[in-house]
């Protein structure tokens, strides 16, 4: 079996799309998946999977959550060894993310996990968007986000959808904490 994060887009933001975790845990053991974990109320699973195509998968939940909850949330997906590769193949230095921490309002640090890779053309229209206190660095279908000040008023972190590539955002405690609960047995 192969183990999978499935990293849900636009549940429980704000008073919109609520669903609790236990329902959503739910859904994907119905779905035939087993040791199923979810973690914050953002819509983060680990779960088990005989299945290995992508988009197999992804289309399985979408049609299910959908049925379910009565409305649809872009799911991206990672293996858990593609999770862990995000850790490792982090781009930015760690006097940069301390820098960083140094001057924010929050988090600093998030990485935009998205569906593909987006093409060189829409990377360019982003470009305009980075400074010193907006970073970014893309690696294959993630990109990495760092902010001096915050995302929330950050015109690079409000011109993402640029890319024109379904994505979802988690902060880098996130990110580590879901790898942290890979290696729980």
């Amino acid at each position: 079996m192969n183990t999978y994060v499935a990293l849900l887009r636009g549940i429980n933001v704000g008073t919109k799309n609520r669903i609790k975790m236990a329902d959503l845990k739910q859904l994907f053991e119905s779905l035939g998946y087993v040791d199923v974990k979810t973690y914050i109320q953002s819509g983060n699973v680990i779960f088990k999977a005989e299945e290995e195509k992508e988009e197999v998968i992804i289309n399985k939940i979408e049609d299910a959550f959908e049925e379910k909850f009565g409305f649809s949330s872009s799911i991206i997906l990672r293996s858990g060894e593609e999770l862990r590769d995000i850790i490792s193949n982090c781009p930015f230095l760690e006097t940069e993310i301390e820098e960083a921490k140094a001057t924010a309002e929050g988090e600093c640090f998030y990485v935009s996990l998205m569906k593909y890779a987006p093409s060189e053309d829409k990377v360019k229209l982003i470009d305009k968007y980075k400074d010193e206190g907006n970073k970014y660095k893309i690696i294959s279908r993630d990109v990495f986000l760092l902010f001096s000040k915050s995302i929330r008023n950050s015109k690079l972190a409000n011109n993402l959808g640029k890319l024109d590539v379904p994505s979802t955002v988690r902060n880098w405690n996130t990110i580590n904490k879901l790898v942290s609960m890979l290696d729980d047995k």
